[in-house]
């Protein structure tokens, strides 16, 4: 077996809720994150989904380590980061990069697109020598897709998805092994959103790396995503291999994402089932006992409420490993096609 370059364990964040104005009390907590596992192979994109709010973004911050976690650990190449500090944090750092949602707030408007680039080598200076960077700034912009004779304009004369090529610029210039994408591709028309998810698979191959892509449109996880990681409520309900996912989903929520997915064939359209949701997402200030999404969900029984599933092969497949066979957290677990 290959050890994972990132593995994830019992990973969460909460923010206090506080009162008052002097003694700050704590009355409560916003579970953003609440328990996540995962792992990440050399040369795998890993596609997390999941609805707006449910801690995919959080996730993201703290696997570079914008975020500090409140329990659990991130391993990469077995050394877990969450304990790190400064030049051992910052040697990791350059290893794992991220490339931002929304490309009108990255980047520093006043900074020009060469300095953008080349500002992770005043922080790195032993990737490249002064007198080299701006060769390699060029070489950057070339590689994206983007003129290098640009390297002097601001981002403001670029469009969005031009504003996210040099995003992706400024995650490899320290030659990074993983890339974590933050929804990059959300913000922008959808012609520009296959070309930015081709160039993205274009430098996996090229530069090896791996990704782990969160976004909440399905349809773009399945053409970049080896293994599909579905999140609610601050934990992954259902992950397994992209054609897993998508073929034979087993927890109801993950069904219920699926069937919303535009079908351009009218005929398939008309025979497809579709799974309308009752009620709102619970607020993570309060989130229900047992199974989180046993509020919304049609097979909800009153284990559900007394017992969390675990995220694991559901046991009514015993030794099985066809495509049905996958992490689901789910007691009624059952595959469709």
């Amino acid at each position: 077996m290959v050890e994972p370059i990132l593995e994830v364990s019992g990973l969460v964040k909460h923010y206090p809720l506080t009162q008052g104005i002097l003694l700050r009390k704590q009355v409560g907590a916003v579970r953003a994150v609440d328990g996540v596992d995962f792992t990440l192979n050399k040369g795998e994109t890993l596609g997390i989904v999941g609805e707006s709010g449910c801690g995919k973004s959080t996730v993201a911050k703290m696997l570079v380590n914008l975020e500090r976690p409140t329990a659990g650990s991130i391993k990469y190449k077995g050394e877990d980061i969450t304990k790190l500090s400064g030049r051992a944090l910052k040697a990791v750092r350059r290893n794992i990069q991220m490339v931002f949602q929304d490309p009108y707030t990255s980047l520093n408007p006043r900074m020009t697109v060469g300095d953008i680039i080349g500002e992770p080598y005043d922080i790195h200076p032993e990737v490249a020598p002064k007198g080299d960077r701006r060769r390699k700034v060029r070489d950057l912009l070339d590689v994206v897709g983007l003129n290098p004779e640009y390297i002097n304009r601001y981002p403001h004369q670029f469009s969005g998805g031009q504003r996210q090529r040099i995003g992706i610029a400024r995650g490899l210039a320290l030659r990074p092994e993983v890339i974590v994408a933050d929804e990059p591709v959300s913000a922008l028309d959808v012609s520009v959103q296959a070309q930015v998810i081709n160039l993205m698979d274009r430098l996996q191959n090229e530069f090896d790396l791996s990704y782990v892509f969160i976004a909440h449109d399905l349809s773009i996880v399945r053409h970049i995503s080896d293994r599909v990681g579905v999140m609610y409520l601050g934990r992954m309900v259902e992950i397994g291999r992209d054609t897993e996912i998508y073929d034979h989903p087993t927890h109801p929520y993950t069904q219920a994402l699926l069937s919303a997915v535009p079908v351009p064939d009218p005929e398939a359209r008309e025979h497809r089932e579709r799974i309308i949701l009752t009620g709102d997402v619970p607020s993570p200030t309060n989130v229900p006992s047992g199974c989180r999404f046993r509020t919304r969900c049609w097979k909800a029984q009153e284990r559900c409420a007394l017992e969390a599933p675990p995220l694991a092969v559901p046991s009514r497949f015993g030794e099985a490993s066809g495509p049905e066979a996958h992490d689901c957290a789910c007691h009624f677990a059952e595959a469709v096609s």
